[in-house]
């Protein structure tokens, strides 16, 4: 029996403190609904891995499925009074079925290709978000209110909504690894590795790359129903290609094809998005420069070199970077 190499052993106690960490947070001093945004987008990046880290398919609009269910999820709480855990289903669902069609129009074709396709259709659906008037259009769907989990769990308290948001997104994840890790994963990664000899060797190439794609869009589409049901509002941001993006620097910086990455480059860039006017404003305190203050307006400059850096000196992201180090040094 071939033994575990060192990132192997720890691997499972990092994700240990991690939980503790997540579990601990709100007792810390951590703003819960801003530990759930970082879940959110944490799930988001980890589903679009699943398809770029594992299956080889840059996908330019993975947007349209985080906002397309977003819209659905909480216009089905609001308008129609469904509870949480039916929206976060039925988002879910359209999230799957967004993909499925955007899939199987997508896989026909290949490389740069593909990517325009899923661009152009998350397009087709952020104008229809546009004009659309259950969408409020420019304004969003707003007001979307938490309801009580399966008639009973009162989700208005900040604390109860943290951990539920919690489970769904370690369950998720946990659903992750169990396909990566399956025979399914395999042929993905195989895909990846050498389309041609996985042709040779009799898969269907296509039925795995459409499947893989829907996982990827069905987890998506949960985490944007998980944000629409923690921040009670859903807008034309989630379906712009901008957080296409965004969830494709998030991936990249932290280690594309790792399983950690996904939720550190996720950390990354949403703890820059929020907390890098708050610093900005005490760096001029400090020193006096009244340049600093404006770094909040810059956030897309100051995120964007640090993707450069992370290309430059990262070339498989941090968490890449690192495993690679930890394997060197066990060998």
């Amino acid at each position: 029996m071939k033994s575990k190499t060192l990132v192997q052993r720890i691997a499972p106690v990092g994700y240990g403190l991690l939980l503790l960490g997540l579990i601990a947070a709100p007792f810390l001093g951590a703003y819960p609904v801003f530990v759930m945004k970082l879940m959110c987008f944490a799930l988001f990046a980890s589903a679009f891995n699943l398809l770029l880290g594992y299956t080889g398919l840059l996908s330019f609009g993975h947007a349209a499925f985080l906002g397309g269910a977003a819209y659905v999820a909480g216009y089905s709480i609001k308008a129609w009074g469904f509870t949480p855990e039916i929206g976060m289903l039925l988002g879910t669902l359209v999230g799957a079925l967004l993909g499925l069609v955007a899939g199987w129009l997508a896989i026909r074709r290949q490389g740069i290709y593909f990517s325009m396709i899923t661009l152009a259709l998350a397009q087709m659906l952020f104008f229809v978000a546009l004009q659309a008037k259950f969408t409020g259009g420019e304004d969003g769907l707003q007001g979307v209110a938490r309801g009580k989990l399966f008639g009973v769990i009162d989700l208005s308290s900040d604390l109860t909504m943290y951990y539920v948001a919690l489970v769904v997104v370690v369950l998720a994840f946990l659903l992750i690894v169990r396909t990566i890790h399956s025979p399914f994963g395999q042929v993905l990664k195989a895909i990846k590795e050498n389309e041609p000899r996985a042709i040779s060797l009799g898969y269907d190439v296509n039925r795995f790359k459409l499947l893989a794609f829907v996982i990827s869009a069905a987890l998506t589409g949960l985490a944007g129903s998980l944000k629409t049901l923690v921040l009670g509002f859903a807008t034309l941001s989630d379906v712009h290609w901008t957080t296409s993006g965004h969830v494709i620097l998030m991936t990249l910086m932290g280690g594309l094809g790792t399983l950690s990455g996904p939720i550190l480059g996720s950390a990354v860039v949403v703890a820059l998005e929020n907390k890098i006017g708050e610093f900005g404003t005490f760096l001029a305190r400090t020193t006096g420069v009244e340049w600093f203050s404006t770094l909040g307006e810059s956030v897309t400059i100051v995120t964007g070199l640090i993707f450069v850096l992370c290309v430059l000196l990262f070339r498989k992201g941090i968490m890449g970077e690192l495993i690679a180090w930890l394997e060197r040094k066990s060998s």
